[in-house]
């Protein structure tokens, strides 16, 4: 994410553990100031640190502004309790200062009276798409393409990237290890450290943020390691809801949160569907790297590129479930997705139909490569 764009009076930073939202606040400030050391009217607060504890984030940003400041930054801010209701307090209080804050993807910046919506711009991280990650690896820049342009003009687009690098060399890296910036630090420790953020968003975050009963995060850890391993995961409501020892509307709930925890994604026929009250159709991870660290360094094919798809294109196009085909996109293009020698016989005659072909380096016709998706952001 740029950080250009928290220009605003209240920003809100918005993502996954792992995703590199203090490092996004961070080098915000670092762009904000001409000084090399320190600058007095920028000041950077960890909401969980103990020492906020002697004083309300009001209190806080009440003395910096009286001193000068000018740039306060919150991270970590859904540790802190009552955070929405102080920062509405401080944003119609003090109109000189500019407040950035960083926060789990878990929060909702609608709070009862503490409504949020009409005074923060929200921001939210995603992760490395397979472009930024080639990006980084090769140094080989080429723009995002749209999901349109890919669908008109892919032979050319893939062309124009294979003549300088290969990408299914980096592809199945990308798969397992691509998605978090943190993979930079270590590559053999990675799936490790990821699954460890797994384990703190469902052991700290879910029964802390929303009230998930600690007895049953265990049952929700085995619920994430069927889906590692199914081809994708269709949900039996029912069976679950006995499994996991609570009602229908419960498991659906909990469903729900790991959703907005981004832990996984539900697919339905209607994307404007209540997902509290809907079944889903499917489930997924949120991305395919979750997938091996659940998985123990493996995951199911066929669902590892279904994941792979909906988590490039998903992030700025509608994908919902469909019965010809994988995905129905922007209710528009049905997309089925499979390996080299998928066929077009299940999609055959339809309009605005394309197969999305994993280990092929060009595609022809309605065929298209399945890594070139990952380009569009």
């Amino acid at each position: 994410i740029q950080t250009e764009p928290f220009k605003h009076r209240l920003s809100l930073l918005l993502g996954q553990r792992g995703i590199g939202k203090t490092t996004t606040l961070v080098q915000f400030l670092l762009d904000s100031t001409s000084q090399d050391f320190y600058d007095p009217s920028i000041l950077y607060v960890q909401a969980d640190h103990f020492l906020v504890g002697n004083s309300s984030l009001y209190e806080i940003a009440a003395e910096f502004q009286s001193m000068g400041g000018k740039i306060l930054a919150f991270d970590e801010i859904h540790k802190y309790p009552n955070w929405s209701q102080e920062l509405k307090n401080i944003y119609d209080r003090y109109k000189t200062l500019h407040v950035v804050i960083s926060g789990s993807s878990i929060l909702h910046i609608k709070q009862g009276e503490a409504d949020l919506s009409r005074r923060a711009v929200v921001y939210t991280m995603q992760g490395l798409s397979f472009r930024e990650y080639i990006e980084i690896e090769t140094g080989f820049k080429i723009a995002p393409a749209s999901l349109e342009e890919i669908l008109t003009n892919h032979i050319e687009l893939a062309r124009t990237i294979t003549k300088e690098i290969r990408p299914l060399q980096y592809f199945q890296e990308y798969l397992k290890h691509g998605y978090f910036p943190f993979y930079l630090e270590s590559k053999k420790s990675y799936l490790i450290k990821l699954l460890s953020t797994i384990n703190l968003t469902l052991e700290a975050d879910l029964p802390y943020l929303k009230g998930v009963e600690m007895r049953h995060i265990h049952k929700l850890k085995k619920l994430l390691y069927v889906v590692s391993q199914a081809v994708p995961y269709k949900p039996n409501i029912a069976k679950l809801s006995r499994d996991v020892e609570v009602s229908r509307a419960t498991i659906l709930t909990y469903l729900s949160y790991m959703q907005d925890a981004k832990l996984i994604r539900m697919m339905s026929y209607d994307v404007h569907g209540d997902s509290l009250l809907t079944k889903p159709e499917k489930l997924f991870f949120d991305n395919t790297n979750m997938m091996f660290a659940i998985g123990h360094g493996y995951a199911n094919t066929g669902s590892e590129r279904e994941t792979f798809f909906l988590n490039q294109v998903g992030l700025s196009n509608t994908l919902t479930y469909s019965d010809i085909g994988d995905f129905r996109i922007n209710d528009k293009y049905i997309i089925e997705v499979g390996g080299s020698k998928k066929d077009k016989k299940q999609i055959a005659d339809l309009p605005n139909a394309f197969i999305a072909a994993d280990m092929i380096e060009t595609g022809f016709d309605n065929k298209i490569p399945l890594w070139l998706f990952g380009f569009i952001y």
